[in-house]
């Protein structure tokens, strides 16, 4: 499993672990869901900063590759110019 993959799981664990932990913590109702709000808000925050993490890595990658694919058409075209003559 790829790191990025492991961090992501590991936020929405412990977001699901918190929510879990206050429904059962002895505090009023209203209480309970202010703390569950901030706990989602908290979690989905994490969340999305993990997808723009994985949109740039991913955007990185894309780049690498592209390059490395333009670097190897023009190794070829060289190749093909000292072949051919």
């Amino acid at each position: 499993m790829r790191d990025d993959a492991k961090v992501v799981w590991f936020v929405a664990g412990v977001s699901i672990g918190a929510a879990i932990a206050l429904l059962y913590a002895p505090a009023s109702g209203e209480e309970t869901r202010k703390k569950l709000s901030e706990k989602t808000e908290g979690g989905r925050e994490a969340l999305a900063d993990s997808g723009r993490e994985f949109m740039e890595k991913g955007r990185e990658l894309y780049e690498k590759g592209r390059r490395l694919v333009d670097d190897a058409a023009d190794m070829f075209d060289q190749g093909r110019k000292i072949i051919g003559g």
